[in-house]
């Protein structure tokens, strides 16, 4: 059977399969699955999965060279990727056509296919997204997607995903296939069928903490910087008074919340949360048994109640204006850039940025002995979980026209040296140069605003440290000396393969996420009434009446199926 008639029968399958279940449904929101579906996603046959059983590889593609030869690639094909981010306009708009005009030049002369980029924007991006895949109309081929921030596991059972089989990898991405451990396909795999494509040869961590001005806290004694909690508050109650002339400490918006009640918990104990699981992450296990789950928000009672006083304190000390609630209007990293204030609230890539003396960053143009430092949570207890490799992840539409070519064209923007510098850095001479020392610097003319290719493709799920030119801008010797200490301290991420079924318990995950999201808002900016005692008490008694005990005992029974 070739590939394009059983492209042709999964379409047509997937189509009937949601007939009957969208006739109720609005016109834009996604279908509910149907039973099958809720049971383990669109499962193509056995017959069909191996559909490419019977196609020899050559010699070069079995030593995982890229070699067209045996594939019919007679028929031009236009690839559509999907991924999120606000759609360029104007001069960055144009820079994006030049770029991706160069590169359909190379993927024209070696898959005869070019891309073509369907941006999801920001705003409301979630549900966008997940409308857009649920389509299911041929529109979109490669999927930029990830299990913990995107939804991905949720629409692999939905069917909106093709199924990879090795067969197929083996023979349309060699290379993507020959770089990716057995081991990381397994994380890849629901029901034993792959899903994803993981970004898993690329070095960057998306932990949460702090930056700070390591400048100021050395002026207020704390030479080696701040490394727990009591330092920080040390730091936050004490900087205005050194330096009067900041806008603000920290001008928070109210939206960093489940970062911070996170970042506290996983400061104080050994907790290791389900990621993707809710937004919340009330789900989770310790670094010594991750397979036994509990729930802080629950059982960490006191460690909660210091938390909200320490907050309120904080709130009462000036630490974030008087409205952060609904400070809307604060752009507090860009503020942080011209040295208007003394925090941000961010990932360890947000402080590889900051920490650099890039044209973006005033403060250290306007003071040279300006240094940034970052503590990130869990740095005083050794509580580092690596990150999981599907966070950004490439998958395939199931109604994908053409999805032998679109993993072709997946495996030469990953893995080819000239398709990779155009989606991820843009035209040589006008968005990136290359220095005398090999790094890649910004060229005479650069505009920030438009030759920033990098933060236009979003190219977030194929990043390849055997393809990476390292910035001329950023600081390394700061930057590689944390990467070396969080290799020696990190835990890899436990919660790879497991695929929770929540058929059972989704409505009661909601609820229960909703009301944790609520009083941790109120007690992560000190904006409640009455003790802390009273609006920890508040919060449990609410999660135990919508069922949070229930849901913590499904889940331990899926996590003791599969790991135990």
């Amino acid at each position: 059977m070739s590939r394009r008639a059983l492209s042709a029968i999964i379409s047509l399958i997937l189509v009937l399969g949601t007939a009957g279940c969208n006739e109720a449904v609005p016109p834009n929101e996604p279908a509910e699955p149907t039973a099958s579906e809720q049971e383990g996603g669109f499962v193509v046959s056995e017959e069909m999965q191996n559909g490419t059983a019977g196609i020899s590889l050559t010699e070069s593609e079995e030593e995982g060279g890229f070699d067209t030869s045996g594939i019919d690639t007679s028929e031009h094909v236009v690839i559509t990727y999907l991924t999120t981010g606000d759609k360029p306009v104007g001069e960055a708009a144009e820079r994006l056509r030049e770029t991706i005009a160069e590169l359909n030049e190379t993927l024209n002369e070696k898959v005869n296919a070019e891309l073509n980029i369907d941006f999801v924007e920001w705003d409301n991006y979630l549900e966008n997204y997940n409308e857009k895949l649920a389509l299911l109309d041929g529109s979109v081929d490669l999927v930029g997607a990830s299990t913990d921030w995107l939804d991905g596991w949720i629409n692999a059972k939905k069917g909106v995903f093709l199924p990879l089989s090795e067969n197929m990898l083996k023979k349309y991405a060699p290379l993507t296939y020959e770089s990716v451990t057995p081991e990381h396909w397994d994380m890849c795999k629901y029901n034993d069928d792959i899903y994803f494509m993981p970004e898993d040869n690329y070095t960057q961590w998306t932990n949460h903490g702090f930056i700070y001005r390591m400048d100021f806290a050395k002026e207020l004694g704390l030479e080696d910087g701040i490394t727990n909690w009591e330092e920080l508050t040390r730091y936050l109650e004490n900087v205005r008074s050194i330096h009067p002339e900041l806008k603000e400490v920290w001008d928070a918006d109210g939206t960093q919340y489940l970062n911070m009640a996170e970042g506290w918990i996983v400061s104080h104990s050994d907790y290791v949360p389900i990621q993707g699981l809710c937004s919340s992450n009330l789900w989770g296990g310790t670094l010594e048994d991750p397979y036994t789950l509990y729930v802080p928000a629950m059982q960490d009672t006191d460690m909660l109640i210091e938390y909200a006083r320490l907050m309120k304190e904080w709130d009462a000390r000036g630490v974030w204006p008087s409205d952060v609630m609904t400070n809307s209007s604060a752009d507090n990293r860009e503020e942080y850039r011209k040295g208007q204030v003394a925090l941000e609230q961010h990932h360890t890539q947000t402080y590889v940025n900051l920490c650099s003396k890039t044209g973006e960053n005033i403060l250290y143009q306007d003071n040279p002995d300006a240094s940034s430092g970052f503590f990130y949570f869990g740095q005083e207890n050794g509580n580092l979980v690596a990150q999981i490799i599907t966070h950004g992840a490439m998958a395939v539409s199931a109604a994908s026209e053409n999805p032998e070519r679109a993993l072709m064209v997946y495996d030469l923007l990953r893995n080819d040296p000239v398709c990779y510098r155009l989606i991820c850095y843009g035209i040589e001479g006008v968005s990136y140069s290359i220095n005398e020392q090999g790094l890649r610097d910004q060229p005479e003319g650069y505009n920030p605003e438009a030759d920033n290719i990098y933060d236009i493709t979003n190219f977030w799920w194929g990043r390849n440290d055997n393809n990476e030119i390292r910035d001329a801008k950023t600081n390394w010797d700061t930057v590689d000396e944390l990467y070396t200490a969080y290799e020696k301290k990190k835990m890899d991420y436990p919660y790879g393969q497991f695929v929770p079924d929540e058929t059972e318990i989704e409505g009661k995950i909601e609820k229960c996420n909703e009301i944790y999201n609520s009083y941790m808002k109120q007690i992560s900016y000190g904006k409640y009434d009455g003790t802390a005692e009273d609006i920890v008490t508040k919060m449990q008694d609410e999660l135990a009446l919508e069922g949070i005990d229930d849901v913590t005992a499904v889940l331990q029974e899926q996590i003791d199926a599969l790991y135990k």
